[in-house]
């Protein structure tokens, strides 16, 4: 049985800007991987306002673009890619890749298309419900993917992890 892929990110989101800082994708062995993602300079906001978020530490310790696209396409060729759908993460992964010219070589569903017989409210209070339980920071992509992989496992859809 394939295992499904799933893909969180974090972003940063402020009036003037709307930008991936780290993301976390599951592989086909149930792994994960996750980085922190060097923002381009076109995605930063003129008042360089970040909220919560310290551009120097992003630009320090995050992946170049290039590479990141690189991995993905690596990880994730020709697969249906599952996000909890509650994040822009269609927007985000757009900005990613034309940022290097390239398309994604993955497609983005929700996980409602994953999970057919469950309706979104529930499925997104059984995910809350998960991350609590496993005391998981909801803003780590990393916690995001896991609480995915953990729902995945209750319906079936993968052997114990």
């Amino acid at each position: 049985m394939s295992i499904p892929r799933f893909l969180d990110i974090e972003y940063c989101q402020t009036d003037d800007a709307l930008f991936p800082v780290a993301m976390a994708w599951s592989l086909a062995d149930g792994q994960m991987k996750t980085v922190v993602i060097a923002p381009e300079e076109a995605w930063l906001p003129d008042d360089g306002d970040l909220g919560d978020f310290d551009l120097r530490y992003l630009e320090e310790q995050g992946v170049p673009l290039l590479e990141l696209v690189q991995e993905l396409h690596q990880d994730l060729p020709d697969q249906t890619v599952y996000v909890d759908g509650i994040d822009p993460d269609e927007i985000l992964i757009d900005l990613i890749f034309s940022a290097v010219s390239q398309d994604a070589p993955f497609e983005i569903a929700p996980i409602s298309e994953l999970f057919t017989g469950i309706d979104s409210d529930t499925l997104e209070d059984r995910r809350r419900q998960l991350m609590f339980d496993e005391g998981l920071e909801p803003q780590l992509p990393e916690n995001g993917v896991y609480a995915l992989l953990m729902l995945a496992q209750e319906e079936g859809l993968l052997a114990d992890l």
